[in-house]
């Protein structure tokens, strides 16, 4: 399974009521974010996932209201007594942009391991989820992010026994090794669904998100405007509509969508929630402190 909690879902600037940008997600123990705007470290805080079990953090872009919080979350990372390397995934210009925020946050007690992507994205692995990465339209380079958690195919015993497979061989045989002239595919079941979701905001609608949305399970996406008459803002800052977003998620046949980053304007997203559901009925907006949890899909019947 896979834990979620939309630390902060605000959009420019930090509210008294709604924190800026930020994805926490945990997986098998351990646990990455996905950017980090100011005061992050403070949601983490109030969370109480801890600090200790981030491995990594996503940057989608770099403007401030997305990784402005990154000296901070590095220096409490360094107080919760981190030694492990850190690593950090971003767009290009990723090295200019922490080597420019750690003049501030220069003596860690680890290592900051960086892994600059292309514009176009590309394919990585972190705390045991395959990510891929996706081209956004913001005006400067932007990513977004899909994440996938692969779930193992059954062990078959009989098969095994039948084969006269000594039990000794079974875990390396079950964990997708080869032992000897045993192949794993000869005592693992058929493939089964795992758990996908996708992360992407700030942009106007693109292809790649309806591409990468195929198959998840949820779309986290932007709800910077929910009011039609904000058109003209949402193409003039490259942000989408509450309904610009359902699309998205109707046309990728996701199975729920989540809206974040919501502009400082707007004092209750909930209002423009119809909106949005009229176009893809499992929609929700999103809160700071907001926690779910993603499951393997039941077997079918």
């Amino acid at each position: 399974m896979i834990d979620l909690c939309t630390l902060g879902t605000g959009g420019s600037m930090p509210l008294h009521t709604r924190a800026l940008a930020s994805l926490y997600v945990r997986c098998g123990g351990r646990a990455l974010l996905v950017d980090c705007g100011e005061g992050t470290q403070m949601e983490i805080g109030r969370l109480g996932w801890g600090f200790l079990r981030i491995d990594a953090l996503l940057i989608t872009h770099y403007h401030a209201d997305h990784c402005s919080g990154l000296p901070g979350l590095l220096l409490a990372l360094t107080k919760a007594g981190r030694t492990a390397p850190f690593d950090i995934w971003g767009p290009p210009d990723l090295t200019r942009v922490v080597t420019g925020l750690r003049v501030i946050a220069p003596a860690l007690s680890y290592e900051v391991t960086l892994h600059e992507l292309p514009a176009q994205g590309g394919h990585f692995d972190a705390i045991g989820l395959a990510i891929d990465a996706f081209p956004l339209n913001h005006g400067m380079p932007c990513l977004g992010y899909r994440f996938a958690l692969r779930r193992p195919r059954r062990f078959l015993p009989e098969r095994a026994e039948a084969l006269g497979i000594p039990k000794p061989c079974w875990s390396a045989l079950q964990r997708g090794e080869p032992v000897g002239d045993w192949r794993p595919e000869q005592v693992l079941g058929e493939e089964r669904p795992g758990i996908a979701f996708l992360y992407a905001t700030d942009t106007r609608p693109v292809r790649s998100i309806v591409t990468a949305g195929q198959g998840t399970d949820l779309m986290i996406l932007e709800g910077m405007y929910g009011d039609e008459a904000d058109r003209p803002k949402a193409l003039k800052n490259s942000h989408m509509l509450f309904r610009e977003s359902a699309a998205l998620a109707r046309d990728a046949g996701t199975r729920a969508l989540l809206l974040t980053h919501f502009s400082t304007a707007m004092d209750e997203p909930e209002v423009y929630l119809s909106a949005a559901q009229a176009v893809f009925p499992e929609t929700r907006c999103a809160a700071d402190g907001m926690t779910l949890t993603l499951r393997y899909p039941a077997p079918e019947a």
